[in-house]
């Protein structure tokens, strides 16, 4: 079984094997809790030496209705407790090093769900899961889950129209994703992608791309952090297209002392964004601040009363991390929803609560190609540099 398994894992991963061990981004906050703490941060160093295939991997393979679960017999506190249905269920007691999953294959009535207390990587190799019973990957793991895709994979996933689920993908601890690989997601009862915690798209990702929500495309408890890649969420989301709330402790209140809590960073990479399915949404929603500081941002707000960026803090728009352009289409209506009946209110391009600070790049908000009287509106403004094609309107 060790030969089978090693040989699974190196055609698999190939150029990108074990690239989780280590990372040229930028870290994100630490994780300040549980055990093994030190641990927890996203890497900044070299790669460590690769670990040990044979006795740290488990090769999950779908085909139809069933499921290959190849666990190696020298791997301790991992058990398989649905046998060889497609809806796979794995426990980790593991709390020695990091543990690896491969998925491959294909099941239109199949799903993943890992529990467990420590980190962990899950490495995608081409696989296409649809779920009939709820989410397709659900990972109920606190500390960081690392997703890699697979130079030049495309991988599909969809879950259960009629579940309770949270998400088609989702996780419930520190949650990155790399790899130069293709993820096409589908949230046909909730969000298509939710972590509880933090969410860093890493500079090796090739393209996300958000098929459908039935309510938010990407879907935070902390902070949404972008290095790279290309993100697409298209009109068949029905709410925000990313949506960022502050963390949260066991008993649902605000940890307003952590550190980005709330906050949407990006610091490369092209969003591309078209809200068009629901009054009031947002193309990107923070209820902390938004500071960007390089890439590519598309949005179109076309829905009533939609906002192509909203910010309940301060947003910043610079050039540290190189070119920053953000175009927004804003040419959606008044806001027609019953709680809102009596104080419509309009579509904007931007809605600031507080301070926007412009120091680099461009900025444009247009309707129908020209510039529009609902631009941006912010609680106050500062321009130290780069260029505004926008009108603004401060509330102060």
């Amino acid at each position: 079984m060790k030969k089978l398994i090693y040989l699974c894992c190196a055609l698999m991963m190939g150029s990108v094997l074990f690239s989780a061990c280590g990372s040229d981004d930028e870290p994100a906050a630490p994780d300040k809790g549980g055990q093994e703490e030190q641990e927890e941060k996203p890497d900044t160093t070299k790669p460590e030496e690769p670990v040990e295939v044979n006795d740290s991997l488990v090769v999950i393979t779908y085909s139809g209705s069933t499921a290959t679960v190849n666990i190696p017999e020298e791997m301790e506190g991992v058990t398989c407790e649905s046998g060889t249905s497609a809806h796979v269920v794995l426990t980790s007691t593991n709390t020695a090093k990091e543990l690896y999953y491969a998925i491959e294959g294909s099941s239109t009535n199949g799903s993943l769900t890992i529990n467990g207390t420590y980190k962990l990587s899950v490495m995608l190799n081409g696989v296409n899961l649809t779920s009939n019973q709820g989410a397709a990957i659900n990972i109920q793991c606190g500390k960081r889950i690392n997703l890699i895709m697979k130079d030049g994979s495309t991988n599909t996933l969809a879950d259960y129209a009629a579940g309770e689920q949270k998400a088609c993908l989702y996780t419930k601890g520190h949650f990155e994703i790399e790899g130069n690989g293709t993820l096409n997601v589908t949230g046909n009862a909730n969000h298509a992608i939710a972590s509880k915690e933090y969410l860093q798209i890493k500079k090796s990702v090739k393209a996300i791309n958000i098929k459908k929500a039935a309510n938010d495309a990407i879907h935070v408890g902390q902070f949404f952090q972008m290095n790279g890649g290309e993100v697409t969420i298209d009109e068949n989301t029905l709410n925000d297209g990313i949506q960022v709330e502050y963390e949260t402790d066991d008993n649902d209140q605000i940890v307003a002392d952590e550190e980005n809590t709330g906050s949407v960073i990006i610091k490369a990479g092209t969003i591309n964004i078209t809200v068009n399915s629901a009054e009031d949404a947002k193309g990107v929603k923070a209820e902390g601040d938004v500071t960007i500081s390089g890439g590519t941002i598309n949005i179109e707000a076309k829905s009533n009363g939609s906002r192509g960026i909203q910010a309940d803090g301060n947003m910043t728009i610079g050039e540290e991390s190189g070119t920053t352009t953000i175009t927004i289409a804003a040419t959606g209506k008044k806001c027609t929803v019953p709680e809102d009946s009596e104080d419509p209110h309009k579509c904007w391009g931007i809605k600031i609560d507080g301070e926007l600070t412009m120091n680099a790049g461009t900025l444009t908000v247009t309707k129908d190609g020209v510039t529009t009287k609902n631009g941006i509106r912010c609680g106050s403004y500062t321009k130290n540099g780069g260029t505004i094609k926008a009108l603004i309107k401060e509330d102060e």
